[in-house]
């Protein structure tokens, strides 16, 4: 039993890992060497190792992208906090429902804003032949089915002494 908790808290903090990284790293889109993100444009100058970054434009689907990177976070957080509480709390062959639905929450969260960004993306940088999703997208991605997986498992799991 315990290998199990061991097991779902690692998978619990491996999606939090990647809504950070996913959130805060300037790769979710490589347009012809310069590096787009939900925060940020940033072009390599002509002197070898050198950025120049913009703030990202005010589209309001582009807020509402940063809105539900930052919502998946929080109810991650929140889930992990949840289930602290409800180990020492929840009587002998409760479920941990509350936590499950905050981690479920939060998959649906990064989801959403994760396909907002998938099909608006072209509407901020034109699509050229050389534009590439960076690897912060494809994290939000894995983050998705792993935070589901781990919010259905909360929901499954019975507490035992």
């Amino acid at each position: 039993m315990l290998l199990l908790l061991l097991g779902i808290i690692v998978l619990h903090v491996a999606v939090l890992v990647l809504l950070f990284v996913s959130t805060i790293v300037s790769q979710w889109l490589i347009v012809n060497g310069r590096t787009a993100d939900l925060w940020q444009n940033c072009s390599t100058l002509e002197v070898p190792s050198s950025f120049q970054c913009v703030t990202s434009s005010t589209n309001e689907w582009l807020q509402s992208v940063q809105a539900m990177m930052i919502l998946s976070i929080i109810f991650s957080v929140l889930s992990l906090f949840w289930f602290f509480c409800q180990l020492f709390t929840l009587t002998k062959g409760g479920r941990f429902y509350i936590t499950g639905f905050f981690q479920i929450l939060a998959g649906l969260c990064v989801m959403s804003g994760a396909a907002i960004f998938t099909v608006r993306h072209t509407d901020w940088q034109p699509a050229t032949s050389d534009t590439a999703f960076g690897f912060a997208y494809i994290l939000a991605w894995v983050a998705f089915p792993l935070a589901i997986i781990s919010g259905v498992i909360y929901v499954i799991l019975r507490k035992r002494e």
